[in-house]
């Protein structure tokens, strides 16, 4: 056999091991990768198509879903691919195993935040355009992310709250319920008869508009003060008037108190001169 055909014949003998092995692992391996992205693709149309008409699973809740749901699915792929190529599944799960446990213990603090972020969208204790306090925080929620909540103040700042926190706080929804009560305090002198008092600012108030008739609006005396009678005035209006209704029954209680001759008590110093009295020193 001369030179020229040994290289063809070892050509032709590589070549008929590279298909009926490597080339062979290699095709199926692309056959395996085009199917799965196929199949992911189609998984993930039809679980949003499902997401979208749900109506247990809101917006926030449905990303998530699917974001778990696509993350699962590529790992999937990846097992397969690297399976598919001859290599030991063991060891990339192993792999795997160990990155998630190192991430773990590096963002255990991220973590706990986006537990409680999965918490708040599923167990929906509020949700976007709601009115809430959340610790020393009072304003509407602007959006619920996996690791925070953003909100937004009367004075029109920009709260970002980590979900840790929103859960470990004290929460307050005022929005839960479509109305809500206002109970505005107030003084008056001791020398004012109540009935007086209670009977014009409870027409006051009823003037107000989205002040509503049922439950009725009531003033009642709350206390007994060093040089006032407390008093305090209570009506319910919809979430969305709360604060133009407050603002309202402030001007309108001082109006009716002023125009009736009602006498507004304030804190002020008497000073009493003796004659011929000795403030200190020696006399002489």
């Amino acid at each position: 056999m001369s030179f020229w055909e040994k290289i063809v014949s070892g050509v032709g003998a590589f070549w008929e091991q590279f298909v009926n092995n490597t080339g062979l692992t290699i095709v199926r391996t692309l056959a395996f990768l085009v199917l799965g992205l196929v199949v992911i693709r189609i998984v993930q149309i039809i679980a949003r198509s499902a997401s979208l008409k749900s109506k247990r699973l809101d917006r926030a809740a449905s990303t998530f879903v699917l974001s778990i749901l696509t993350v699962v699915l590529y790992i999937a792929l990846v097992i397969v691919l690297v399976s598919s190529l001859g290599f030991s599944t063991a060891g990339i799960i192993a792999a795997f195993s160990a990155v998630a446990l190192a991430v773990a213990l590096a963002l255990k603090d991220s973590l706990g935040s986006l537990a409680n972020g999965v918490i708040i969208i599923f167990t929906k204790p509020f949700k976007k355009g709601d009115s809430v306090k959340i610790g020393d925080y009072t304003g509407s929620v602007q959006e619920i992310r996996l690791f925070n909540t953003k909100i937004l103040t009367p004075d029109n700042d920009t709260v970002i709250i980590p979900n840790s926190d929103v859960l470990g706080s004290e929460l307050v929804n005022y929005s839960t319920m479509p109305m809500r009560r206002i109970a505005f305090n107030f003084s008056v002198a001791y020398g004012e008869d109540p009935e007086t008092v209670k009977r014009v600012v409870l027409e006051g108030v009823k003037a107000i508009p989205n002040v509503v008739e049922t439950p009725a609006p009531s003033v009642v005396i709350t206390d007994y003060q060093a040089s006032a009678v407390g008093y305090s005035v209570r009506v319910w209006t919809p979430n969305e008037f709360y604060w133009t209704t407050h603002a309202a029954i402030r001007d309108t209680v001082l109006k009716v108190l002023n125009e009736n001759g009602l006498e507004i008590p304030y804190e002020r110093l008497e000073v009493t001169m003796r004659p011929n009295a000795s403030y200190g020193g020696d006399e002489k």
